[in-house]
């Protein structure tokens, strides 16, 4: 081999190692797992050229892979110009990439099985206008930041907001839309959390007032199979927090996720005035009867106290305390006041701008409540402790 070969083979294989730092942004796995990675010529004169392939036409990830692998190949000694040659995977190729995900030969099913690691948690509320979603949203971004991998599933079917609350709508109202490959759908990342939602399936023709809206119209059992579809054909990888913001009340959904995930765990989340506390202490009961078990409870629109020293109690007092006495009643465990998060107008502009307030405005007394929620989730890690494995013992008889 000539000293020019040795070196051109010697560059190669630096390239494909700095390539092993470039991840996909989607599948949050180095390019070079996936097989993104074509062929790598290296002339003797330092320029290079890297074929990638992209998983779909359109990829919505396509420039910053495309500027990432430029930047990695750019950074290795001896390369003196680069050329990033972008293709598309073969049917083949394709098929591969989501049996690798996947796994070989896997059947199709719901990702989050009893024997699942991932720590599963429904965020409920006994009406709407409790502030919810925009609870469970700066939660998930607050998991986030301390370098969990953290999935959303909005099941609020017919109010879906959360694609909004993180900043993953567009200026004409639409929000980002999944990417597709074969039969698995990639959901779009917002703030480090792994998104999707009816909302991102609302194309510009469905959409009416000037596309800032879309209403859905749907019955039972396609709300059922649409909630299924979430858990079974959305590729989420190996997450150690799902969370899912459901329908305020007691209906289809609420029934649906405990059917299809009955070990997850249910936060309530209540406003202060104790005439809420009914209507939530239902939403907690109905958690119970599909065998779910309620972590604890959020009161929202606290009392929240000025620079001056007064309180603004617009909302009462006494409601979260008040649901979590109920939902104790009769109960091994004691129900959990999780936090009693203060109204807050950096809360409501956090939502409207598509900035969490927790990262937005740290400090806030409101962000800091829904921290320190974020921080006792965080810390309880992950594991089969406690959980049904569906496993019955085997009764053998002495020969």
């Amino acid at each position: 081999m000539t000293t020019g070969a040795a070196s051109s083979t010697a560059l190669t294989g630096a390239i494909r190692q700095a390539l092993t730092r470039v991840i996909d942004p989607e599948i949050r796995k180095p390019i070079t797992d996936l097989d993104m990675v074509g062929d790598i010529e290296v002339s003797v004169s330092g320029s290079a050229r890297v074929h990638i392939k992209l998983t779909v036409v359109g990829c919505p990830a396509a420039n910053r892979i495309e500027q990432d692998v430029r930047a990695a190949v750019a950074s290795v000694d001896g390369i003196e110009a680069v050329d990033v040659v972008v293709g598309i995977m073969t049917p083949d190729e394709r098929r591969n990439l989501i049996d690798r995900l996947r796994g070989p030969g896997a059947a199709r099913g719901i990702q989050f099985g009893p024997e699942s690691l991932t720590r599963i948690y429904a965020i409920t509320s006994g009406k709407g206008g409790v502030g919810k979603s925009s609870i469970t949203a700066n939660l998930a971004v607050a998991l986030a930041a301390r370098g969990l991998a953290v999935g959303l599933v909005d099941a609020d079917v017919y109010g879906f907001s959360i694609p909004g609350l993180l900043g993953l709508v567009g200026k004409d109202g639409l929000a980002e839309k999944p990417t597709r490959v074969g039969d698995m759908i990639l959901p779009p990342v917002g703030l480090d959390v792994k998104v999707i939602s009816i909302g991102m399936f609302i194309d510009a023709a469905s959409v009416e007032d000037g596309g800032h809206g879309g209403a859905v119209a749907w019955r039972g059992p396609m709300l059922h199979r649409t909630i299924q579809q979430f858990l079974t054909d959305v590729y989420f990888g190996d997450l150690d927090v799902l969370l899912l913001d459901l329908p305020p009340g007691t209906g289809d959904v609420a029934i649906s996720i405990g059917q299809l995930l009955p070990q997850a765990e249910v936060i309530v989340v209540t406003t202060p005035q104790p005439a809420a506390a009914d209507v939530a202490e239902r939403s907690g009961i109905v958690a119970r009867q599909t065998g779910q078990k309620i972590f604890g409870v959020i009161e929202n629109m606290a009392p929240a106290v000025q620079p001056d020293g007064t309180v603004l109690d617009f909302f009462g007092s006494g409601g979260g305390q008040e649901v979590a006495r109920r939902l104790s009643l009769g109960q091994a465990d004691t129900v959990p006041l999780l936090a009693s998060v203060p109204l807050s107008g950096l809360l409501r502009k956090g939502g409207d701008t598509g900035s969490p307030i927790v990262l937005a405005w740290p400090t806030d007394p409101a962000s800091l409540a829904i921290d320190s929620v974020a921080e006792m989730i965080a810390t309880r890690g992950r594991g089969l402790a406690g959980r049904r494995l569906g496993v019955r013992a085997r009764t053998v008889t002495p020969s």
